[in-house]
């Protein structure tokens, strides 16, 4: 049985992908800042029948919370196979240029990019042991440079500036780091979830969390012929499924 960790996973995408990959027979760690929380979601996958999960405490912005996962994960396991870093926060907003406060980016970046350096980094002994190791990168089509340069692309007026810059930020940590591992059995991407009805925008999205984990879910199950080092985005990129940096 394969297993994967999924941060940020007691509710919304998070959640719903965990779901998608117990259904698809995996063991299922889910990443969550709140215990209890991750508890009760654990509870409601166990009462429609997905036993094989279990909530382990990791808040990606805490270095000391994700050794002691990173202790606790390896005390029960010896290999990981998918890491999905879905942990994120938009920030307070509105995010103007010159008037969001300094304190603004500093607390998105801790989350949305040193966040998923720190666990990628902290699981990646157990990821190594892995035979099909995968890592996913969730992040949003407002990261991608190309498009945001493009006045005929369909969200060229929303640049909140410290949500853009993170998201553009890990999508160059996600091409380093595919890079870095190209001749190994890594496949590590970037998912853009597409624009989702969730907490995180007030459910003002148009797309489901069911299609927003199949995104990602996809690219975590990628086989050994899978690309690697992609910017998977079916939102900006319908008729390929791969956006533009």
């Amino acid at each position: 049985m394969k297993i994967a960790l999924v941060t940020g996973a007691n509710k919304s995408i998070g959640f719903e992908t965990t779901k998608q990959l117990l259904q698809k027979g995996y063991y299922v760690y889910l990443g969550c800042r709140d215990l209890d929380k991750g508890k009760q979601a654990c509870s409601q996958l166990e009462s429609e029948g997905l036993r094989n999960v279990e909530p382990i405490l990791i808040d990606v912005s805490n270095p000391l919370s994700v050794r002691v996962a990173k202790n606790f994960l390896e005390s029960k396991i010896s290999e990981l196979d998918v890491l999905i870093n879905n942990a994120g926060i938009s920030g307070s907003f509105p995010q103007n240029v010159l008037e969001t406060d300094v304190a603004t980016y500093r607390n998105v970046f801790d989350t949305n990019v040193f966040g998923v350096i720190e666990v990628t980094q902290a699981f990646m002994a157990l990821l190594k042991n892995s035979k099909e190791p995968r890592i996913v990168n969730v992040t949003s089509g407002l990261g991608s440079l190309t498009l945001h340069s493009d006045p005929s692309w369909k969200y060229y007026p929303i640049k909140p500036a410290a949500y853009l810059a993170s998201k553009a930020a890990l999508n160059g940590y996600t091409i380093a780091l595919a890079y870095e591992l190209r001749d190994t059995l890594f496949k590590v991407n970037a998912v853009d979830p597409g624009y989702t009805a969730t907490d995180f925008n007030h459910h003002s999205g148009p797309g489901t969390v069911g299609d927003a984990a199949a995104r990602v879910v996809k690219a975590a199950t990628l086989d050994m012929n899978g690309l690697t080092g992609q910017f998977y985005s079916d939102d900006n990129s319908p008729e390929t499924g791969i956006s533009p940096w």
